[in-house]
This record gives C-alpha cells, sequence and structure tokens, in this order.
C-alpha cells in the first residue's frame, strides 16, 4: 500500500453485479487472501488431525509449533516489508524494474539467517524432540520466503494467477493431511510436512510468476538497504504494527491463562480464539478499504502529484489537492461506518455462533471475545488512515501512532497479566487501538492541512539523507557479494581445452 496500486479500476468500472463481485474477490484476495487461506488451511490440518484420532498433547503441540513459528516469521519480516515496497515502488516509478529481483534474493539473504540464528537459539533449549526443531524452524524459513514474495506480487496485477495459487496450494495440503488421516498416518510430523509442502508450492508458484514480470537483473541484491537510510521511519513502522497486532497474544502465553505444552512452547486457547475469531471481524473494512482506495482515491492522489512534476498552475493544484482530500474524507467515513455494522454484528452474533461451535468457550472467553472485538474496529480504521499518512509520506505521524499502539497495547497487557486482571483482558489491546486511532486522526487532519510542505520539503529532506549505518552495511555486503562470486567463476573457469578443472584464486 506504500506506493505500489493494485489498479483494480478496470474491474471496477464493467457494469454488473456479477462484474463487481469479481472485482470485491480479486481486491479480497489480493487484501486478505493470505491470512483466510491460511487460517483455512490451519483449521483443515486441525480437522484432519481429529480424523486420524491424534491425542491431544499431540495436536496441541503441533499447534504451537506452528503458531510459533508464523509470529517468528511475521517479526522477522515485519523490519523489511514496507522498505522493500518503498525500494519497489521508487525502482518501478524509475523504470529500473531490473533492480528489483536482486532485492528479493538480498532481502533473503538477510533475513533467513537472522531467523536461523535467532529461532534456531530458542529452538535449542525448547525441550522438544530434534525433529519437530527441524519441522518447525523448515515452516518459519518457508514462511519468510512467502511473506517477501508478497511485497512483489502487489505489481503483477494477475489476479487471477495470484488466486489460483491460493486456492490450489492450500487444497493441496488439505487434501494430503486429509489422505494421511484416513490412512491412519496422521501424526504431528506428517501434518506439519503437508503444510509446509502447501507453502512451498505457493513459494516456488509465486517466485515463477515474479520471474516472468521482472526480469533476471543486475547489480547490487543488497541496494535496497540504502532505504533504511533513507526513510527509517518505514522500518520502524513495520515492526511497530505486528508487535501492537501480536504482541498481546504472545503475552498472555505465559500469563494466567497459559498451558504449558511441551518444554518452552506455552500456548493460552482461552486467548487464542476469542483473538483469532474476532480479528475476522476487519476483513470487510480491508476489503472495502483497498478498494475505495485504489478506485477512487488513488487517481486523485496521482493526478495532484503529477500538476506538481508537469508545472501544474496554483489554481489547478489547489483544485486537485481539495478534490483528494474530500474524497479521502468521505471513503474514510465509510470505512468507519462499515466497520461498526461489521464489529456490531459480531458481538450479536459471534458470540452465540462460539457458544455453538465444540470450542470450549466459557464466558470468560465471551467476554474477551467482544472486547476484542471493539479494539480490532478502532485498529482497523487506525490503520487505514496510517496507510494514508504513508501514501503523504508522513513517516514521523506513522512512527508515533503505531509505536504509541505498541507500547499501550503491550504494556496494559503485561500489568494485566502480572497482577492477574483477568475480568479486563483484551482491554490492553483495545487501550493500545484507541490511542493509535486517536494519534492516526489527529496527524491526518495535520497532514492533509500541511500537502505542500509534506510533498516538498519533506522529500527534499529525505534525498539529502546518505551514508548512514546501513549504507556502509550495504558496500560492505556487496564486496562480500562480488568476491564470493569471483571465487566461484574461478573455480568452475573452463581452460581453452575445454576441461573443467578448480582454480586457486591468487593472493592479492
Amino acid at each position: 500500500m506504500a506506493g505500489i496500486g493494485f489498479s483494480l479500476n478496470r474491474l471496477f468500472q464493467k457494469k454488473g453485479v456479477l462484474n463487481l463481485c469479481r472485482a470485491y474477490a480479486y481486491a479480497g484476495a489480493v487484501a486478505i487472501g493470505p491470512m483466510v487461506m491460511g487460517v483455512s488451511l490451519l483449521l483443515g490440518i486441525s480437522f484432519a488431525s481429529r480424523v486420524a484420532g491424534m491425542p491431544q498433547q499431540e495436536r496441541e503441540i503441533m499447534n504451537c509449533m506452528l503458531t510459533y513459528s508464523l509470529l517468528v516469521s511475521l517479526f522477522v519480516t515485519s523490519f523489511m516489508n514496507m522498505i522493500l515496497t518503498r525500494y519497489i515502488s521508487d525502482m518501478l516509478y524509475e523504470e529500473k524494474p531490473d533492480r528489483v529481483m536482486p532485492s528479493f534474493y538480498g532481502a533473503l539473504a538477510v533475513m533467513i539467517p537472522v531467523c536461523f540464528v535467532g529461532y534456531g537459539t530458542m529452538l535449542l533449549f525448547s525441550g522438544v524432540p530434534l525433529v519437530y526443531r527441524i519441522m518447525s524452524m523448515w515452516f518459519a524459513l518457508t514462511m519468510i520466503v512467502v511473506w517477501t514474495q508478497m511485497n512483489y506480487l502487489s505489481a503483477l496485477k494477475d489476479y487471477r494467477s495470484i488466486a489460483l495459487v491460493f486456492a490450489a496450494s492450500m487444497m493441496t495440503g488439505f487434501l494430503m493431511a486429509l489422505i494421511l488421516a484416513f490412512f491412519g498416518r496422521g501424526t504431528v510430523l506428517s501434518l506439519m510436512f503437508c503444510v509446509i509442502v502447501a507453502y512451498g508450492m505457493m513459494s516456488v508458484w509465486y517466485y515463477v510468476l515474479m520471474l516472468g514480470y521482472f526480469p533476471h537483473g543486475e547489480g547490487s541484491p543488497f541496494t535496497y538497504l540504502r532505504w533504511f537510510d533513507k526513510c527509517p521511519a518505514l522500518a520502524l513502522t513495520g515492526v511497530f504494527v505486528n508487535l501492537g497486532l501480536y504482541g498481546h497474544i504472545v503475552i498472555m502465553y505465559f500469563g494466567p491463562l497459559h498451558k504449558k505444552i511441551m518444554g518452552l512452547f506455552y500456548a493460552a486457547p482461552s486467548y487464542d480464539i476469542p483473538s483469532l475469531t474476532a480479528f475476522f471481524s476487519i476483513l470487510i473494512t480491508s476489503i472495502g478499504f483497498v478498494s475505495s482506495v485504489e478506485v477512487l482515491f488513488y487517481p486523485e492522489y496521482r493526478q495532484y502529484y503529477s500538476l506538481y512534476n508537469d508545472g501544474g498552475s496554483i489554481n489547478d493544484i489547489e483544485a486537485a489537492e481539495d478534490r483528494m482530500v474530500s474524497v479521502l474524507s468521505r471513503e474514510l467515513v465509510y470505512c468507519g461506518y462499515r466497520q461498526i455494522i461489521s464489529t456490531i454484528l459480531f458481538i450479536v452474533f459471534g458470540g452465540f455462533i462460539m457458544s455453538i461451535l465444540p470450542l470450549g468457550m466459557m464466558d470468560l472467553g465471551k467476554g474477551i471475545f467482544r472486547t476484542l472485538c471493539v479494539g480490532y474496529g478502532l485498529y482497523a480504521i487506525a490503520n487505514a488512515m496510517m496507510l494514508i499518512l504513508l501514501y503523504f509520506e508522513d513517516y514521523i505521524g506513522s512512527v508515533a501512532a503505531t509505536g504509541a499502539f505498541a507500547l499501550v497495547a503491550n504494556a496494559v497487557t503485561i500489568w494485566q497479566a502480572v497482577y492477574d486482571k483477568t475480568a479486563y483482558f483484551g482491554t490492553g489491546f483495545m487501550a493500545g487501538a484507541v490511542v493509535y486511532f486517536a494519534i492516526a486522526i489527529v496527524r491526518l487532519e495535520w497532514s492533509t492541512r500541511r500537502l505542500p510542505y509534506l510533498l516538498l520539503g519533506r522529500q527534499a529532506a529525505a534525498a539529502g539523507t546518505a551514508g548512514g549505518i546501513f549504507t556502509r552495511l550495504e558496500d560492505r555486503l556487496t564486496r562480500v557479494d562480488k568476491r564470493a562470486s569471483g571465487c566461484l567463476a574461478a573455480r568452475i573457469a573452463v581452460p581453452a581445452d575445454g576441461k573443467k578443472r578448480a582454480v586457486r584464486p591468487r593472493r592479492r
């Protein structure tokens, strides 16, 4: 969302109810498809484990390993996602598509070792069998590849292929698990392998799509690191959003509701299930926001910025700014209305449905669910405003809003866990969402009154930022990469006689 549009205009411009549903379906596939498909697969794997007659203890350890691996992969990629999105956007704007694919390899070259060392240390002392550690690490690394690819897929605009990849990969994993369950082969390792195969198949297919759109490219794979020095607030924004969104769940793993599964693997089912269910209340808002931004706001936004680039008159620029702000205000109001309706429906009917399903939900869980529905509703609207701040390059505002969100949500949740405030569980996240919403709306109001300054003054200041720590890191990694490539080329050099033989590079 921070620079690369989804280009849904052509789909929404077609007449008819079926075409409108098709457009919203594609928007949903891009905006929330990974989350919905992922949750569906995990629920399907859980169902297959019950069909296979897997003991409760084994089902719980499997769920823990999958959940921990997902959270670790999300946290590791949160440092890179927005930086990569901005880098890709800049390269496409500058008509340098050959510089895009190297950044993908460079990002993985940084994140995979970080995950391997960090998560590997935790797994080393986790107290679970070695083969479980291997499967957990394998899944986490696979998910890092998939989450990273998501930053590149939004530029492809091939929604049909992306949707097919989602459906085919998830269905393959589920069917494999179901077949194993029916034949009595449903174990922790076999079902985790089905999940890894599903996401591995997805990552390979996505890579093929990326190669079909972006050229192989040349140049350093670590050039994107310079964007950390140019836009450090983007990296912090990504980290803070994930800390606020998932931190309260992790804290509960070690609070009064926790349950020790095995070794260092803990869970809090009384909090996890309400959190997951309440999170679905923001899906309608997410789809509506992506659609309205791309179809209605982005054309006005692009027209406004093009007037600066093309030397438009002051009157034209002011008129374009008024139209853009008017469209933005109207769509944010609609976004709020949609979320209010969705939250009310989930609170009224969600608790009833959760009582019918065999989830073991008690009154405490229902109270947490209602509180989190309100919190996620505020989060959805605040996050929409924060993304608009990124469009206007108000990075200070985005960091302030997301940082306060993460700090308040986690601090209040820790206080509740330490002092066993069971009756108020969920209010920590809701408090963080309230602060997030308040800062985001104030900052957005401030930004829309100072757009020329943000467009001209801030960009000029950002353009002069160079030579930071990440620029020096990029230079060092590039030299290492060139040296390694040179050694490899020398070792497989082919002499005139056509026979390959190893060549020892000379010392300088």
